[in-house]
Protein backbone atom coordinates (compact mmCIF):
# COMPACT_ATOMS: atom_id res chain seq x y z
CA UNK A 1 0.00 0.00 0.00
CA UNK A 2 2.66 2.52 0.94
CA UNK A 3 4.70 1.02 -2.23
CA UNK A 4 1.97 2.38 -4.83
CA UNK A 5 1.12 5.46 -3.16
CA UNK A 6 4.86 6.15 -2.94
CA UNK A 7 5.06 4.82 -6.70
CA UNK A 8 2.05 7.23 -7.42
CA UNK A 9 3.18 10.43 -5.88
CA UNK A 10 6.20 9.61 -8.26
CA UNK A 11 4.59 9.71 -11.11
CA UNK A 12 3.14 13.29 -10.42
CA UNK A 13 6.21 14.35 -9.87
CA UNK A 14 7.43 13.30 -13.26
CA UNK A 15 4.34 14.37 -15.33
CA UNK A 16 4.98 17.62 -13.63
CA UNK A 17 8.48 18.01 -14.57
CA UNK A 18 7.79 17.03 -18.49
CA UNK A 19 4.88 19.76 -18.19
CA UNK A 20 7.43 21.82 -17.07
CA UNK A 21 10.17 21.40 -19.24
CA UNK A 22 7.26 21.27 -22.59
CA UNK A 23 6.59 24.78 -21.67
CA UNK A 24 9.95 25.81 -21.76
CA UNK A 25 10.49 24.64 -24.62
CA UNK A 26 7.82 25.97 -26.54
CA UNK A 27 8.95 29.45 -25.17
CA UNK A 28 12.23 29.14 -26.50
CA UNK A 29 11.28 27.71 -29.99
CA UNK A 30 11.00 30.99 -30.96
CA UNK A 31 13.29 33.67 -30.25
CA UNK A 32 12.08 37.24 -29.85
CA UNK A 33 13.21 39.63 -32.48
CA UNK A 34 13.55 43.21 -31.60
CA UNK A 35 13.47 45.85 -33.85
CA UNK A 36 14.15 50.03 -33.73
CA UNK A 37 13.04 53.15 -35.61
CA UNK A 38 15.97 54.04 -38.30
CA UNK A 39 15.00 56.42 -41.05
CA UNK A 40 17.68 56.53 -43.88
CA UNK A 41 19.96 59.31 -44.15
CA UNK A 42 17.95 61.23 -46.68
CA UNK A 43 15.63 62.01 -43.65
CA UNK A 44 18.03 64.01 -42.13
CA UNK A 45 18.18 66.00 -45.25
CA UNK A 46 17.24 69.81 -43.93
CA UNK A 47 17.72 71.75 -47.16
CA UNK A 48 18.98 75.33 -47.22
CA UNK A 49 17.02 77.37 -44.44
CA UNK A 50 15.55 80.33 -45.15
CA UNK A 51 16.64 82.66 -42.83
CA UNK A 52 20.66 82.65 -41.17
CA UNK A 53 21.51 79.66 -39.19
CA UNK A 54 20.74 79.22 -35.81
CA UNK A 55 18.66 82.22 -35.62
CA UNK A 56 15.71 81.36 -33.63
CA UNK A 57 17.95 80.36 -30.65
CA UNK A 58 17.07 77.28 -28.96
CA UNK A 59 14.49 74.89 -29.20
CA UNK A 60 13.37 72.34 -26.63
CA UNK A 61 11.25 69.17 -26.88
CA UNK A 62 9.12 67.69 -25.35
CA UNK A 63 8.30 63.48 -24.80
CA UNK A 64 5.48 62.40 -27.18
CA UNK A 65 2.36 61.33 -25.55
CA UNK A 66 1.04 58.11 -26.98
CA UNK A 67 -2.65 57.26 -27.31
CA UNK A 68 -3.78 54.66 -25.28
CA UNK A 69 -2.51 51.00 -25.95
CA UNK A 70 0.88 52.81 -27.71
CA UNK A 71 2.64 53.29 -24.76
CA UNK A 72 4.40 49.78 -24.71
CA UNK A 73 7.15 48.38 -26.68
CA UNK A 74 4.95 45.42 -28.58
CA UNK A 75 4.02 46.19 -31.93
CA UNK A 76 1.01 46.66 -32.83
CA UNK A 77 -0.94 45.63 -35.71
CA UNK A 78 -4.72 46.05 -36.30
CA UNK A 79 -7.24 43.48 -38.23
CA UNK A 80 -10.23 45.53 -37.77
CA UNK A 81 -11.23 48.81 -36.25
CA UNK A 82 -11.03 49.34 -32.71
CA UNK A 83 -9.18 46.21 -32.00
CA UNK A 84 -5.74 46.33 -31.30
CA UNK A 85 -3.69 43.35 -31.49
CA UNK A 86 0.43 42.80 -30.50
CA UNK A 87 3.08 40.38 -32.29
CA UNK A 88 3.67 37.69 -30.03
CA UNK A 89 7.98 37.55 -30.73
CA UNK A 90 8.21 41.02 -32.53
CA UNK A 91 9.13 44.19 -30.64
CA UNK A 92 10.42 47.40 -30.69
CA UNK A 93 13.87 48.31 -28.65
CA UNK A 94 11.97 51.21 -26.93
CA UNK A 95 8.50 52.72 -26.49
CA UNK A 96 7.73 54.59 -29.86
CA UNK A 97 7.48 58.06 -28.32
CA UNK A 98 11.11 57.15 -26.40
CA UNK A 99 12.49 56.04 -30.16
CA UNK A 100 11.04 59.22 -31.79
CA UNK A 101 12.50 61.81 -29.59
CA UNK A 102 16.25 61.57 -31.07
CA UNK A 103 14.61 60.94 -34.28
CA UNK A 104 12.70 64.51 -33.80
CA UNK A 105 15.64 65.87 -32.58
CA UNK A 106 18.27 64.67 -35.27
CA UNK A 107 16.06 65.83 -38.29
CA UNK A 108 15.10 69.39 -36.55
CA UNK A 109 18.83 69.96 -36.23
CA UNK A 110 19.28 69.21 -39.34
CA UNK A 111 17.53 72.58 -40.50
CA UNK A 112 19.96 74.62 -39.11
CA UNK A 113 17.45 77.13 -37.95
CA UNK A 114 18.54 76.62 -34.48
CA UNK A 115 21.32 77.26 -32.19
CA UNK A 116 20.59 73.91 -30.27
CA UNK A 117 17.31 71.69 -30.45
CA UNK A 118 17.35 69.95 -26.77
CA UNK A 119 15.41 67.09 -25.21
CA UNK A 120 12.78 67.80 -22.08
CA UNK A 121 13.96 67.73 -18.79
CA UNK A 122 16.48 70.17 -19.07
CA UNK A 123 17.56 73.08 -17.29
CA UNK A 124 18.36 74.98 -20.55
CA UNK A 125 15.85 77.78 -21.27
CA UNK A 126 14.45 77.68 -24.21
CA UNK A 127 13.06 80.01 -26.51
CA UNK A 128 10.81 77.59 -28.57
CA UNK A 129 8.86 74.58 -27.07
CA UNK A 130 7.50 71.65 -29.50
CA UNK A 131 5.21 69.39 -27.72
CA UNK A 132 3.79 66.49 -29.10
CA UNK A 133 0.96 63.68 -28.70
CA UNK A 134 -1.49 61.28 -29.54
CA UNK A 135 1.09 58.83 -31.19
CA UNK A 136 0.20 56.22 -32.63
CA UNK A 137 2.25 53.44 -34.73
CA UNK A 138 0.24 50.43 -36.02
CA UNK A 139 0.49 48.36 -39.04
CA UNK A 140 -2.87 47.75 -40.66
CA UNK A 141 -4.50 44.63 -42.41
CA UNK A 142 -7.44 46.13 -43.76
CA UNK A 143 -6.21 45.50 -47.40
CA UNK A 144 -3.14 43.80 -49.47
CA UNK A 145 -0.64 44.73 -48.91
CA UNK A 146 -0.83 45.92 -45.30
CA UNK A 147 0.16 49.90 -44.69
CA UNK A 148 1.60 51.06 -41.41
CA UNK A 149 0.40 54.10 -39.68
CA UNK A 150 2.14 57.16 -37.66
CA UNK A 151 0.06 59.60 -36.37
CA UNK A 152 0.78 62.62 -33.89
CA UNK A 153 0.25 65.77 -33.18
CA UNK A 154 1.97 69.32 -32.93
CA UNK A 155 2.18 72.25 -30.69
CA UNK A 156 4.34 75.02 -31.92
CA UNK A 157 4.99 77.29 -28.42
CA UNK A 158 7.11 80.68 -28.11
CA UNK A 159 8.02 80.77 -25.04
CA UNK A 160 9.31 84.04 -24.88
CA UNK A 161 5.87 85.70 -25.93
CA UNK A 162 3.94 82.30 -23.94
CA UNK A 163 2.21 82.08 -27.19
CA UNK A 164 0.90 78.89 -28.78
CA UNK A 165 2.25 80.04 -33.02
CA UNK A 166 0.09 76.99 -34.01
CA UNK A 167 -0.96 73.11 -33.81
CA UNK A 168 -1.70 70.70 -36.48
CA UNK A 169 -1.86 66.82 -36.85
CA UNK A 170 0.26 64.56 -39.09
CA UNK A 171 -0.49 61.20 -40.34
CA UNK A 172 1.83 58.98 -42.33
CA UNK A 173 1.27 55.75 -43.87
CA UNK A 174 3.32 53.34 -46.17
CA UNK A 175 2.27 50.15 -47.45
CA UNK A 176 4.38 47.27 -46.10
CA UNK A 177 6.76 45.05 -48.39
CA UNK A 178 5.32 41.79 -46.74
CA UNK A 179 2.36 40.96 -44.78
CA UNK A 180 4.27 40.23 -41.43
CA UNK A 181 6.22 42.13 -38.31
CA UNK A 182 9.30 42.85 -40.27
CA UNK A 183 7.78 43.95 -43.35
CA UNK A 184 5.86 46.43 -40.84
CA UNK A 185 9.37 47.33 -39.40
CA UNK A 186 10.38 49.00 -42.84
CA UNK A 187 6.91 50.43 -43.55
CA UNK A 188 7.05 52.33 -39.82
CA UNK A 189 10.72 53.53 -40.87
CA UNK A 190 9.82 55.02 -44.18
CA UNK A 191 6.42 56.57 -42.18
CA UNK A 192 8.31 58.10 -39.81
CA UNK A 193 10.69 59.68 -42.64
CA UNK A 194 7.68 61.20 -44.14
CA UNK A 195 6.69 62.35 -40.95
CA UNK A 196 10.36 64.19 -40.20
CA UNK A 197 9.91 65.49 -43.08
CA UNK A 198 6.54 66.96 -42.66
CA UNK A 199 6.97 68.39 -39.35
CA UNK A 200 10.09 69.62 -40.49
CA UNK A 201 8.38 71.63 -43.47
CA UNK A 202 5.38 72.76 -40.94
CA UNK A 203 7.65 74.46 -38.40
CA UNK A 204 9.18 75.89 -41.30
CA UNK A 205 6.02 77.59 -42.42
CA UNK A 206 5.23 78.61 -38.73
CA UNK A 207 8.63 80.55 -38.21
CA UNK A 208 8.19 82.41 -41.65
CA UNK A 209 5.08 83.60 -40.87
CA UNK A 210 3.35 86.38 -38.65
CA UNK A 211 -0.07 84.90 -37.96
CA UNK A 212 -1.11 81.05 -37.05
CA UNK A 213 -2.59 80.76 -40.55
CA UNK A 214 1.12 79.79 -41.43
CA UNK A 215 0.42 76.94 -38.76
Amino acid sequence: MVIRDVMRSFGVILLCCAAAACALSRSTDEPVHTYVLGPAESAWDGGTPAMPPGVHGVLVVGLPQAEAGFEQPRIAYVQRPYEVNYYATNQWADTPARMLVPLLIHSLESTGLWRAVVPMPTTVRGDYRLDTSGLLLQQEFFQQPSRTRIVLRAQLIDLNDQRLMGARSFDALEPAPSDDAYGGVLAANRAAAQLLHAVKDWIRSCLKGTGQSNC
